[in-house]
């Protein structure tokens, strides 16, 4: 049976913290997978024009295109070269809801992220997305300084 980790980036060093966690982690499990995975927040609390809604699709796309590209194959790209089965996934969403459902989806086992610090007022209206993942996940998380 193979082990599938999931590593949640944020484009942010956290995140390289994360997947060195995640490497060492794998490197001890005879066999394991690494599903690297970043979210794009999406918040239901932004209001948009009909020109806005017209383009939302393409935007999306090109969000898609560009997390993909600059921040996830590289780190799959650098997992696989390091002798790790690893693959990626970019979807919008609420971070920690997503993130647990893509492990869901793909029998996860545990989810690795860093942790990231949002100012406290922003903290206080929106809640951590990190604090969000740990309390509410299916499957352990661990949590990287």
């Amino acid at each position: 049976m193979t082990t599938k980790i999931v590593i949640g980036l944020d484009g942010t060093e956290t995140g390289e913290r994360a997947i060195a966690f995640a490497k060492d982690l794998a490197g001890r499990i005879d066999s394991c997978e690494l599903l690297v995975v970043y979210v794009i927040e999406w918040s239901p609390f932004t209001f948009q024009t009909p020109e806005e809604n017209a383009l939302r699709h393409k935007r999306r796309e090109e969000e898609v295109e560009l997390a993909s590209t600059r921040i996830v194959t590289p780190a799959v790209d650098a997992l696989n070269a390091a002798g790790f089965t690893a693959h990626g996934i970019v979807r919008h969403g609420d971070v920690a809801e997503t993130l647990n459902a893509i492990t869901v989806e793909n029998g996860g086992t545990q989810i690795v992220v860093g942790r990231a610090s949002a100012d406290g007022f922003k903290k206080r209206i929106f809640g951590s997305s990190t604090q969000n993942l740990v309390m509410h996940a299916d499957v352990p998380v661990t949590v990287v300084n």
